[in-house]
């Protein structure tokens, strides 16, 4: 992975416009944002590259060309972005069109998304959204596709009921643009990394900071998430969801009264490394991590706001680590889980082991598929006992409809049969004709 603020020189390619120095005036009046969020979008967006030695050969088998190779990119930025919500419909037609696909929330403060599509699509989907200078400067992560991924995805057309099948990275032909109120939700909106953050560590760097004995590392995902892997000597606070963050750093450590001291309420191991003193200042030392680096990024500002001197983050997160260390020098055990089909990665971004439980949208091992509380598209050993058997048959019944039809509820899910309709619209014109 690069530094994300270079800007090449190359132009967006919009397949649908004449001219590639896009502005206002030629953008087709559906695409085109209130004058608040819409610049000038002169230059294209440079998109960091992984392993790009699986594009550079075609799939075999599949016709595909270096035209149709596939990226997955996730991307974020922190702004001031109150009017948010006049980029969805453009954004999500521009997806749409292009044929780019997965989820991006818009919030007040700022953006967050993953996309997959062709490497113009995408080109041109970032350089739409950076045509706002508010959100210039993404921060970008591409992970690799691999040839059987790339065949799935082009071997299904926007008619297919399976989309781009189940192991593709996302369906092609569909893109979620949401509202929310914060990009990643810690349920905090006025804790804001645009008015403080903590210090970027670069991969190259991770490795000497969290190797010093009086520095806590913690990891800022979900307890599912560490599950399937985290850095050596890691605290893990075991939470359900980010949103739980600060009250377990509330519940674990507190400021006194008396002396503005950073105190440990009663916990013992790692993290009382925090309550390390010098003379009458304190000095927490902080490294937090997370999949991406927007969650830690955002809990570095939280952080700073409770009275944390020294907090710092790994830059890029996870997924830059494993691609830039290599793995004989890495500190990281076990896989990273990603939020989309592929499940996890391991280093270099490669495609990890485990899979996805349908019944609870948690990572499995080879190990808890072996289990008896398996059951594919139903249950797994994290969710088995939480669901009543009422749920379980319910899971059950669609996974036939989707064994029969390819989709949940029957080809014609919940609507009219097109053969039905047809019949009446017959049977209808043979009675005016006979009166």
């Amino acid at each position: 992975m690069k530094a994300t603020s270079e800007i090449p020189t190359k132009s967006p390619s919009f397949p649908f416009f004449s001219n590639p120095k896009i502005t206002i005036t030629n953008f087709p009046q559906n695409l085109v944002p209130s004058s608040k969020c819409l610049s000038v979008a002169t230059n294209s967006v440079p998109i960091l590259k992984a392993n790009n030695a699986l594009r550079s050969e075609e799939v075999e088998g599949s016709g595909s060309s270096s035209d149709s190779q596939l990226v997955v990119v996730s991307f974020y930025k922190f702004a001031d972005f109150p009017d948010h919500a006049d980029l969805r419909k453009p954004l999500k037609e521009l997806c749409e069109q292009l044929r780019v696909s997965g989820g991006i929330i818009l919030a007040p403060e700022g953006i967050n998304g993953s996309i997959c599509g062709t490497r113009d699509s995408v080109d041109s989907v970032l350089a739409f959204i950076q045509s706002d200078e508010r959100l210039k400067g993404l921060r970008l992560v591409e992970s690799p596709v691999s040839p059987e991924e790339e065949a799935l995805h082009h071997g299904h057309t926007s008619s297919s009921p399976l989309a781009a099948g189940e192991d593709a990275p996302f369906r092609w032909d569909h893109v979620r643009v949401k509202l929310k109120k914060e990009i990643v939700t810690l349920g905090m909106p006025s804790v804001s990394p645009i008015v403080k953050v903590g210090k970027y560590i670069k991969p190259k760097d991770w490795n000497a900071l969290i190797s010093d004995p009086d520095v806590v590392v913690i990891d800022v995902r979900n307890d599912y998430e560490i599950r399937v892997g985290k850095f050596k000597g890691a605290v893990d606070p075991c939470t359900t969801a980010f949103r739980d963050f600060p009250s377990w750093v509330e519940d674990r450590f507190k400021l006194a009264d008396s002396g503005d001291k950073l105190e440990s309420s009663g916990s013992t191991g790692e993290s009382d490394k925090l309550t390390k003193e010098k003379g009458s200042k304190k000095v927490p030392r902080v490294a937090m991590y997370c999949t991406g680096g927007i969650r830690c990024e955002k809990a570095s500002s939280f952080l700073l706001s409770r009275g944390f001197e020294e907090v710092y983050h790994l830059e890029g997160g996870i997924l830059r680590y494993l691609e830039e260390v290599p793995k004989t020098e890495s500190l990281w055990e076990g896989e990273c889980f990603v939020f989309d089909k592929r499940v996890s990665v391991e280093h270099g971004l490669v495609q990890g082991t485990f899979k996805l439980c349908y019944g609870c949208k948690k990572p499995v091992s080879d190990a808890d598929i072996e289990s008896p509380e398996w059951e594919y598209a139903v249950s797994c050993p994290y969710c088995f006992a939480s669901k009543s058997e009422e749920e379980k048959e319910r899971a059950r019944a669609r996974q036939r409809q989707f064994e029969k039809w390819g989709i949940i509820g029957g080809p014609d899910k919940g609507r009219r049969p097109a053969k039905t309709a047809e019949v009446n619209v017959h049977s209808a014109t043979q009675m005016s004709k006979s009166l």
